[in-house]
Parts: structure tokens; C-alpha cells; sequence
């Protein structure tokens, strides 16, 4: 069988990259072309496009390369002709994803969305178009097939989380060789800030994050460097402070050795509490950007964490609650004996509500499953 994959993101190459080795594994006869990155290329297959050459982000940045995105769309359309494909497998990335999705249903070629976009949270008027041009869509959220199913009458699979199939097929490191690989040498455990990826937001919160810093004097601070912004960002805002160091593109190993976190909404909340590291979720936005956004978006929580659990699991610090003494309140807790247990019970829950290992694995058969079925 033929496979066309699209993944436009860091996150969508490592479960592309996932995804691929489960359809190798099923069907010897694969051949598969792919837009995705180097976790994707490792695995086998054609690349046709590195995501790197498809990342633009904020509105100023989309339109002083609108020429360029065109130009992909057109090209991706070429090379899906010329491919001829079974299916084509679209991961997340929507604003790319489904104008191509659109067009490739008058082509009469399979269409599957592996890992919808967040329309529960917003822009719920994409379900149209979800509708109208996806024949499969494979959601990685327990509440999201209620909302497809229930809600929009569109049947959909729940195939578990796949980052627990990414962390659980992780090489661990232990304390001991965390500190030999970072040059640690004063036996103080860890506690993690995972300040998010882009300047903006890591300006406005990771200052208030280091606020805290000489509050707990027998902790090492260290902050998960996002790969794309440069070193010296970072240092501007870390001067002059102890017992915090930089370590830039190694988050998983950060997690895997810290006692506590401190993170900002996103992602990161839900691969923080699959490690099962107590964390305090931070989040501070501009004024009128958050004044906009709580009346658009009408969620109960911002994290992933409490959002599938529908209860309050994590602290979540909003706005002006994120400050300097309700930090140290919060981050307080996650260090006390009882407070920690009781949440790592709650972490345990959690995976098992999003389904264990086998998100990559079940979704493959199920492509590969529907597509024999021509």
C-alpha cells in the first residue's frame, strides 16, 4: 500500500515517526512519502518536506510568507498526484492540513486525521469541514469522541494517547548520570521550569518562575531551553541567579530526574504528569490578548491535565494569581510527602483514562484495516 503523511510540527514528527514504524511493521509492502522532520526520516520512507521549512508562526509571520505557503500547498498537491496514494494521513497541523484535506476529496483518495485539531476549545465551525473531508478521524482525548459523536453525530476512533507510547519507549537516565552529563556536583534534587517555546510567552513568564528561585535554596532550578530560540534570550532573564542553569533541548531527561515542575500551559502539562512530576501550571498572557481569549475559548481549565480529568488536579496559576508567594505556596506543596502521593495517584488515573501504551500501534491497524477494505 501507498502512504502520504503530512506532519508540520516537531510533535507531529514524533508521532509520524511512531505511526510509520507500526505501519512497517504491519504491512511489509509499505511505501510511504511523508512532510515531517528527522524523527520521520530515521524510520524509513521519502521525505518531501522538512517541517522547518513550513514553521511560521503569529499573524505578521503568516503573512510576510504567504508567497512561500502557496507555493508548498501547490506543490503538495503535485506530488500527491504524481504519488497516487492509498490514503493520505494528516497529523494536527490544520491550517496546512485540511486546505489540503478539501482538495484532496475530489481526487477520490482516502483522507485520516491522526490527532484532530483542538475544536472543542475553539474555531468549533471547522466540524464542517472535518465532516465534509476526512473519511477517518482518529482523536487521542477520551471527552473528544463524546464531542465528535455525541455532540456533531461524526463517528470517530479513540485510539489512546501517543505520548505515552513516547515516553514509555524512552531510554531513562538516572540522578547519577544526569549530573556526570550536566556537570552536577552538589547532590541537591532537581526541580523543573518549563517556560514554553516561544519568546514571547517565556519573557513574560519565566521571570516570575526564577522568582522563587532563592526561596528554596537546597533545590537545583533548571529550565528546559526550547532548540529554536538562542542561548543568550535565555541569559538575559537567568543573571544573577542561583542555583538555575539552562539546558537547552533535553526536556525528557529534565523530567525524568525532577522532583517538582514548574510549566506553562500546554502540551508540556500532560507529558509532565505522564513522567509523574508534580507540577504547579503557570500562565500569563497579555492583558487584552487573555481578556479576548476567555471569551472565545469557555473551558473550565487551561490544562490538559485537569481538562481530561474534569476535576482540578493540578494548581493552575492564571493572570495575576501568578505571582512570587503563590508560587511558593504551590510549589511548597508538590515538595510535602502527602500532597505528592495523593496527586501521583491522581497521575496514575489519568493515564489509564487516556487509554495506556499502543495510541501508534492501534491506529496503523485501523488505517491499514480500512484501506484493504477498497
Amino acid at each position: 500500500m501507498k502512504y502520504y503523511i503530512i506532519a508540520g510540527e516537531a510533535s507531529g514528527d514524533l508521532h509520524g515517526s511512531n505511526l510509520m514504524k507500526e505501519i512497517f511493521k504491519k504491512d511489509a509492502e509499505a511505501e510511504i512519502r511523508f512532510w515531517g522532520g528527522d524523527l520521520m526520516q530515521n524510520v524509513g520512507g521519502t521525505l518531501v518536506k522538512h517541517y522547518k521549512e513550513l514553521a511560521f508562526m503569529g499573524f505578521a509571520e503568516v503573512v510576510l510568507n504567504l508567497k512561500t505557503i502557496f507555493n508548498n500547498i501547490k506543490f503538495c498537491k503535485r506530488d500527491i498526484v504524481n504519488f497516487q496514494p492509498d490514503v493520505i494521513i494528516f497529523i494536527d497541523y490544520p491550517g496546512f492540513n485540511m486546505r489540503i484535506a478539501k482538495w484532496v476529496k475530489n481526487q477520490k483518495i482516502k483522507t485520516h486525521y491522526y490527532i484532530s485539531p483542538q475544536i472543542w476549545a475553539w474555531k468549533e465551525n471547522r466540524i464542517k469541514a472535518i465532516k465534509r473531508d476526512f473519511d477517518k478521524l482518529y482523536v487521542i482525548l477520551p471527552f473528544e469522541k463524546d464531542f465528535y459523536e455525541k455532540k456533531h453525530h461524526f463517528p470517530v476512533e479513540f485510539v489512546g494517547h501517543p505520548l505515552i507510547d513516547a515516553i514509555s519507549n524512552r531510554k531513562k537516565i538516572t540522578y547519577q548520570e544526569f549530573c556526570e552529563e550536566f556537570d552536577y556536583q552538589n547532590n541537591k534534587p532537581f526541580i523543573a521550569i518549563l517556560p514554553g517555546s516561544r519568546k514571547q510567552e517565556i519573557a513574560k513568564k519565566l521571570p516570575i518562575m526564577l522568582s522563587v528561585v532563592h526561596y528554596f535554596p537546597d533545590y537545583n532550578f533548571v529550565i528546559a531551553g526550547a532548540p529554536s530560540i538562542e542561548k543568550e534570550f535565555y541569559d538575559s532573564i537567568i543573571a544573577n541567579k542561583p542555583n538555575v542553569k539552562l539546558i537547552n533541548n533535553q526536556t525528557y531527561k529534565i523530567l525524568d530526574v525532577a522532583v517538582a515542575a514548574l510549566v506553562t500551559s500546554g502540551t508540556a502539562t500532560l507529558e509532565t504528569a505522564l513522567f509523574k512530576v508534580p507540577e504547579v501550571v503557570c500562565y500569563k498572557g497579555n492583558r487584552i490578548s487573555y481578556e479576548i481569549a476567555k471569551r472565545i475559548i469557555t473551558l473550565k481549565y487551561i490544562s490538559l491535565v485537569n481538562l481530561i480529568m474534569d476535576e482540578l488536579v493540578v494548581t493552575e496559576l492564571i493572570q495575576n494569581e501568578l505571582n512570587t508567594e503563590n508560587l511558593i505556596t504551590e510549589l511548597g506543596k508538590l515538595l510535602q510527602t502527602e500532597y505528592r502521593e495523593n496527586l501521583l495517584k491522581k497521575y496514575d488515573a489519568l493515564e489509564k483514562k487516556l487509554g495506556g501504551k499502543g495510541a501508534s500501534e492501534k491506529t496503523a491497524s485501523l488505517i491499514i484495516d480500512n484501506i484493504q477494505k477498497k
